[in-house]
C-alpha cells in the first residue's frame, strides 16, 4: 500500500515538473523564438506522464482510503500548474501515518 502512495508522489512530482517546463520553457520557445519542436517533444513527454499520473491515482486510491470526490480532487490537481506539489503534502502525511501503523 505504501508503495502505491510513494509511486503517486514520485509520478506527481515528475508530472508537475514536466507541466511547468511545458508552460514556462517550451511554450515561450514556441511563441517567442519560433521553435515549435520544444512544445512537441515536451508536450509528448508530459502527456505520457499525465497518463501515468492518472493510473497512479487510481492505484493509490485504496491505500489513501479515498472516496470518489478525493480522487476527483487528485485528478484536478494535475490540471493546475502547481497542483501536484500542493497535493503532495497530504500524500506525505498519509504515507507517514502508514509507516507508524507498521
Amino acid at each position: 500500500m505504501k508503495n502505491s502512495i510513494s509511486n503517486l508522489r514520485l509520478i506527481g512530482f515528475i508530472e508537475g515538473v514536466s507541466f511547468l517546463i511545458l508552460l514556462l520553457v517550451a511554450m515561450p520557445l514556441k511563441y517567442y523564438l519560433d521553435f515549435p519542436m520544444a512544445v512537441k517533444i515536451t508536450g509528448w513527454i508530459h502527456g505520457v506522464l499525465f497518463i501515468l499520473y492518472i493510473a497512479a491515482v487510481f492505484l493509490a486510491m485504496k491505500a489513501m482510503r479515498w472516496n470518489w470526490f478525493s480522487v476527483f480532487v487528485a485528478l484536478v490537481a494535475s490540471l493546475i500548474p502547481i497542483g501536484t506539489f500542493v497535493l503532495d503534502s497530504s500524500l506525505k502525511k498519509r504515507e507517514l501515518e502508514l509507516e507508524e501503523d507498521i
